[in-house]
């Protein structure tokens, strides 16, 4: 049987609110703090069901990036040049925005360059340097800046890679701690005033009497102006008509290697392995290209048949003077949308979903917190 709340909780914690913002990782945070930025008085309550962000915010692997070539001229292809730069730009300003609010000590940011690996396999080797440029002019009125890609395959070997063909390089890019941003993201978020109550889990909810009724898996009920869902792939089940697919990223994170040279962030195939060193350790994820259906879950344990393919990669590209053991392996859930584009909309009266930033919430959810609080705020 479950205690009823005292009056002490019931004038508090479960108090009525302006505005409950379902999932506590970096959507959540980011559209929590926009909006008591734009709205100091809001009363704002967030609903955790983990002990801590469990989806992808503190289970991805800690890129600053904003996307690299093959991946963006796979975006161009399959979306348009502008829906491309749009979605760049945003990543870009929401990299722009974690640095204006925290010191690059608190959340370990590393701007250490990065990197593109690209084989000659690749749809369009026979013109790379005259797309790299065109490429490059794109992307100028977004950063301000006259080159982002520059041809670096001298680099391969002092980099102790092998396999690869070409490599380019964006000193623009970074790496982080995604933990210490959520970390100091909650505790930025909390100082405004925001309560968090983790370990509840919305059971399901319904029209009020003043907008939304929240039951959770205590059965304890929560009273709200609105509702908005930043829950990312997990939302599609309590919020099917969201339909975001889900995509699992899976993690392998190596032992130290001594000596080790391959310094900066790496892509390989329109996005799909990407890897860093982290503390003289490299840190691999992805190949969910090779097995798409499979991957398209929300079962967190990951799979043997992913794993694999990471090792090998790293196996057949990383020099064989290095010596590791894989020490720890994870996985984290994304969300996609099949133009790529985030999902931000009003979904009914009072409910509302910031969701699928498909595969960059690092860089995204700042910018689209922005425009989720102007959609909100609107009745306040």
């Amino acid at each position: 049987m479950i205690a009823a709340l005292s009056i002490w909780e019931k004038e508090t914690y479960y108090a009525p609110q302006d505005i409950i913002i379902a999932g506590a990782g970096l959507m959540g945070l980011w559209t929590a703090l926009e909006l008591k930025r734009q709205h100091p008085k809001l009363r704002i309550t967030i609903l955790e069901k983990h002990t801590t962000p469990l989806g992808a915010s503190t289970r991805n692997a800690g890129f600053a990036c904003f996307g690299s070539p093959t991946e963006l001229w796979h975006d161009m292809a399959t979306h348009g040049t502008d829906n491309m730069l749009r979605i760049v730009e945003m990543r870009y300003r929401g990299i722009e925005k974690i640095r204006a609010h925290f010191s690059d000590e608190s959340i370990d940011f590393d701007a250490c360059g990065g990197y593109e690996c690209i084989n000659q396999n690749y749809s369009h080797w026979d013109n790379l340097d005259e797309r790299i440029h065109e490429l490059n002019q794109s992307l100028k009125q977004i950063t301000g800046k006259e080159t982002i890609f520059t041809k670096a395959s001298e680099k391969l070997t002092p980099l102790g890679l092998q396999g690869f063909d070409t490599l380019y390089e964006n000193k623009t890019e970074a790496g982080l701690h995604s933990g210490k941003l959520v970390r100091a993201l909650t505790q930025k978020v909390m100082a405004a005033g925001v309560t968090i109550l983790f370990g509840t889990d919305i059971h399901h909810w319904q029209k009020g009497n003043d907008g939304v009724e929240v039951i959770t898996g205590e059965k304890n009920n929560l009273q709200a102006k609105k509702l908005i869902f930043c829950t990312n792939a997990f939302t599609n089940t309590l919020l099917p008509e969201a339909g975001v697919t889900p995509a699992r990223g899976q993690m392998i994170l190596t032992s130290p290697i001594q000596r080790l040279a391959t310094k900066g962030t790496f892509h390989y195939d329109e996005g799909f392995y990407y890897w860093r060193n982290l503390g003289n350790r490299i840190l691999l994820g992805g190949a969910r290209n090779e097995a798409f259906g499979e991957e398209e879950t929300l079962d967190m344990h990951g799979s043997a048949m992913i794993q694999q393919a990471l090792e090998s990669f790293l196996k057949q590209h990383l020099h064989p003077a290095y010596q590791y053991t894989i020490e720890q392996t994870w996985s984290g859930i994304m969300a996609f949308t099949a133009d790529k584009k985030p999902m931000v909309q009003q979904v009914s009266e009072n409910i509302f979903a910031a969701i699928a930033c498909n595969g960059m919430g690092v860089a995204l959810t700042p910018v689209i917190a922005e425009d989720m609080a102007s959609l909100v705020s609107g009745d306040f």
